[in-house]
This record gives structure tokens, sequence and C-alpha cells, in this order.
């Protein structure tokens, strides 16, 4: 059984050392539990970090299943202004590499200008005019996922600068998500890997900690258990040691001699020839 990592980054812009750009104050949430713990999650932290009535949020995501724009509407529903959400360009450009190929053609040129300048009659006719000249089932069926993801989405494909009164110095567009997706994949997606719902949702939050610097001090405030829990921790740690089985070293396979004071020639004789 498979299971799904929520990831969400929150940060507050990007900071600018030279011609190094990172994340301002990123903080990282991560679970294997279901979407609606996952967004109650994120709205809980930046309910406790922030106080959003006058700040305008600005959102990015792939557009799946549990990252609606309604989603994100209501995680930072705290915010006076409505929570612009994107459609992730990283995104957008795979589904045109799936559908059109790496290779630029006059279809793909002309539904990427019609996309980036946001003309939908445009985008519906180079679809209808790429549709017309396919010849298998399969082709066809890709043309069609790809209209319905970037129909469904169209209010979604807009360059957030464009939509804010007087956006940040040095403003960069949405999208760090993906490169941050291979502190799990690094991690948890390695040929042979096979993990438990327990065992995943454990590693994703000591990701989540040492991404936030947060684990260390999680940690060390664990050490401080009260007497009673101090005293269950050492029964179980009794009980296991209890229940722990000693291993023998190998000694390789043995040798061993059966005597012979009879004849070679009777049964068990004939026996012991059979052996060598």
């Amino acid at each position: 059984t498979s299971h799904e990592v929520h990831h969400a980054i929150i940060h507050e812009g990007w900071s600018k050392n030279g011609k190094r750009i990172s994340l301002k104050n990123p903080q990282v949430i991560m679970t294997t539990k279901p979407t609606n713990d996952f967004w109650k999650e994120v709205q809980a932290y930046t309910a406790n970090h922030y106080s959003l009535e006058n700040t305008q949020v600005v959102t990015n995501s792939d557009g799946g299943p549990g990252y609606t724009a309604e989603r994100f509407q209501e995680a930072f529903s705290q915010s006076s202004y409505p929570v612009l959400n994107q459609l992730d360009s990283f995104h957008i450009s795979k589904a045109l590499n799936r559908t059109f190929g790496v290779k630029k053609s006059e279809f793909k040129e002309g539904v990427q200008k019609a996309i980036k300048e946001h003309e939908l009659d445009d985008f519906i006719r180079w679809m209808d005019t790429l549709e017309s000249t396919l010849e298998t089932d399969k082709q066809l069926e890709k043309a069609e996922d790809f209209r319905r993801y970037i129909g469904g989405n169209w209010d979604r494909i807009f360059d957030w600068r464009e939509k804010v009164e007087n956006p940040p110095k040095d403003a960069r567009g949405m999208g760090a998500m993906e490169s941050n997706q291979r502190h799990i994949s690094f991690r948890m997606k390695k040929r042979g890997m096979h993990w438990s719902l327990e065992g995943s949702e454990a590693m994703v939050k000591i990701k989540q900690g040492i991404l936030n610097k947060t684990l260390r001090s999680v940690y060390l405030r664990d050490q401080r258990r009260s007497v009673r829990k101090q005293r269950d921790v050492k029964k179980v740690v009794r009980m296991t040691e209890f229940l722990r089985q000693e291993t023998q070293p190998s000694i390789g396979a043995k040798q061993g001699k059966i005597s012979l004071n009879t004849a070679h020639s009777s049964a068990i004789g004939q026996l012991i020839k059979s052996f060598r």
C-alpha cells in the first residue's frame, strides 16, 4: 500500500545574498495523515505564528485532489483579502511536454502562447485544431486530459505579481515546492524501501524537524519526562531485553566419521560407501 505525503512550505518572501536567492523564514509541514488533518495543521500553524488580517496571502499548487483553491481560501480565511492561488508553472510545463513532446512544434508553441497571454478562445481553437489531426485513441486521450487540466484551472493561471498592488521589490514567481520534494524522495523512495504507516509518519516528522530546526528542542523536551513516564519507559526497555533472543555465531558445517566395525560387503558397509 502506498502512502501519500502531504507537503506545504510557508515562507515570507525571498532573501538575496549576492546571486543566491533563498526563501525567507521557510517553515515546512509534512504528514502522511489524511488531507483534512494536513489542512488543520497548516491552518493551526499560520494562525499561531502570523496575524494575517491585513496580509495578502499568495499560494501555489498543482491543482490535484486536496489542493484546490477552496482549500487554500479556507486555510487562510483569517486574511481579509481573497487568497490568490496559482496553478504551478512546473506542472503546466510538465503537462505540455506529456501532451506534445519535448520538441518544439507549431501546436505546442500556439498553445503555450495562448496560455501565457491568457487567451481562452485561442487555447480552445488550437486544441480543436490539434485534435482534428490526431489518428489514435491514445493521442486523443492525452489531448483531452490536457484540455481538461488547463481548462479546469484556467482562472488559476496567472502571475501573482500582476494581481497585487505594489508587489515587493525583487518579487519572484511561485514554485519552490518541486525543488524541495527531494527532501522526501531522496530519503523515502529508494529502491526496495517499504514503510509502515507509523514509520512513514515518523520519518516525515523527523525531516520536518530537521528542516525547521526544531528537532533538537522537541527531542530534549521529550527527555524531561515525569517520574511515572520514566517508570513506564523502563518497563518497556526491560521487557524488550527479556524478549530479545541471543544469536549464536556460525561455526560452519560440522564434520564427522562413522566407524566401521563390520565387513565392507555388509549392508552397513554399503551404506557408508554411499556417503563417500
